[in-house]
């Protein structure tokens, strides 16, 4: 199991990140890739990653974990391994067999190194220099399998000391493993234990991606106690997705030492917006954080809350988890965005436009709650939409994605934003917020404007 620091006290920087816009790679996808944000299968597909840790190099023997976590609904399982630093090293052979229980229960796999773990506060943690050497060694048991196979770097690669170096030394450790002949995506991890409170990610993570000539690199945040509010990890997210780079939230969980982390709006946000999850961890976690096992001594039939949760809660895994279209033996079209529709052509002069809104809460906790509302087009396509309802208790929104939304008192107006007006006759699309309650909670009726 990591090591997590508490960062109360911790000054966090107010720069905002620039702007980057990331088109299509150049080179022909051999396997996944990554293009305007967003992660690619081999057949052109997108795909978002739901799914959970396993600590596979403490626990070589728990092979069954694989299909246990498939039976549960993932479509990926993020594995740990040694490269023989800290712990036992697992060989091309050991990692071959991982990659081929993955693929024989039709799970993405992704692989991480553990021993950069907290370097430059930790002792013993390695450098992600060294964390490549450990890839290249095993080269043999990665190539070829670029439809199945996602290499993350290193695990937690700095402590909350030393990582102002965190970005040149990505870049570089990129740049290694493609001239030693991985053309995996390849994802990257958050300094500060992961949970990047300086933001050094978040501000250089153009700079990195850039450095891939490959441009397939993907950004891994951990969210524990650094991100227990709405607002934070909205705002993180957020500009990862404006900024058009691809990110994942590669750890979190539903409490820990150092906080009490949000999950609910990280599973919200993230199913809203398309961005991959990866709970940690399955089973057999120690020193103290027993309690983020989502199965008791790796037996599926006892779930704990925290498997409860992930597995069957709102915007869990059973509910969005997609299987890689890889696995399906044929080439579907391209999908789209979660959220958007496509917008077919329309003739010269289009009829009169109209729209529809549903309004749902799809999850509930004392005092708040996530709500989404669902606009669908009419008979004719349409440019644009504006919903407006009125709470009858109170109400008030705090976040909201996919939507720019405003009030004046208990009455709320949502327009749609650039990419999601567009709407195909009958196509839809939604939008979502977290909001607050306290006594009554109500549904309001919603009306829908379409121009």
């Amino acid at each position: 199991m990591k090591k997590l620091l508490s960062v109360a006290g911790a000054a966090l920087l107010t720069v905002l990140a620039a702007v980057f816009a990331f088109g299509q790679p150049a080179h022909a996808a051999a396997g996944f890739s990554v293009a305007n944000g967003r992660l690619y299968d081999a057949n052109g597909t997108e795909f978002v990653m739901r799914g959970v840790n396993h600590a596979h190099t403490w626990y070589p023997q728990q092979t069954t974990s694989f299909a246990n976590i498939k039976a549960l609904g993932a479509n990926t399982v993020r594995v740990v391994l040694a490269s023989g630093d800290r712990w036992t090293k697992n060989s091309a052979g050991d990692v071959a067999n991982v990659v081929s229980l993955c693929k024989a229960n039709r799970l993405i796999c992704v692989l991480e190194v553990h021993d950069t773990t907290g370097y430059g506060e930790q002792s013993g943690a390695i450098t992600l220099d060294r964390a490549v050497d450990y890839w290249l060694s095993i080269a043999s048991a990665l190539q070829g399998q670029e439809k199945y196979v996602i290499v993350n770097i290193g695990n937690e690669p700095y402590g909350n000391q030393g990582y102002g170096t965190w970005a040149t030394d990505t870049a570089n450790a990129i740049k290694r493993l493609r001239a030693g002949g991985l053309t995996h995506t390849i994802m990257v991890d958050a300094p500060n234990w992961g949970q990047d409170w300086s933001f050094t990610m978040r501000d250089n993570a153009g700079t990195v991606f850039a450095a891939d000539p490959q441009k397939n690199t993907v950004f891994s945040i951990h969210m524990y106690g650094v991100f227990d509010t709405a607002a934070e990890i909205t705002d993180y997210l957020g500009r990862f997705r404006t900024a058009g780079l691809p990110i994942v939230v590669g750890e979190f969980g539903f409490n820990h030492s150092d906080g009490n982390p949000d999950e609910d709006t990280i599973l919200a946000y993230s199913q809203a917006n398309g961005i991959g999850y990866l709970g940690w961890s399955w089973s057999g976690n120690g020193g103290g954080v027993e309690y983020l096992d989502m199965v008791t001594n790796f037996d599926p039939n006892q779930l704990t809350s925290w498997g409860q949760r992930i597995f069957n809660g709102a915007n869990g895994i059973k509910a969005t988890a997609k299987e890689a279209s890889v696995f399906a033996g044929t080439s579907p079209s391209p999908t789209t965005s979660p959220t958007t529709s496509p917008s077919p052509t329309t003739s010269p002069t289009p009829p009169p436009a109209g729209c529809t809104a549903g309004y749902t809460i799809v999850n509930s906790w004392q005092g708040g709650f996530q709500g989404e509302v669902k606009v669908t087009a009419g008979a004719a396509a349409i440019t644009g939409w504006t919903t407006k309802w009125t709470f009858a208790n109170g109400q008030t929104v705090s976040q909201a994605w996919n939507a720019a939304v405003s009030n004046s008192g208990s009455a709320y107006t949502a327009r749609n934003v650039d990419w999601n007006g567009r709407l195909g006759a009958g196509a839809s699309t939604t939008f979502g917020f977290i909001g607050s309650w306290n006594g009554g909670n109500a549904i309001p009726a919603v009306t829908c404007t379409a121009s």
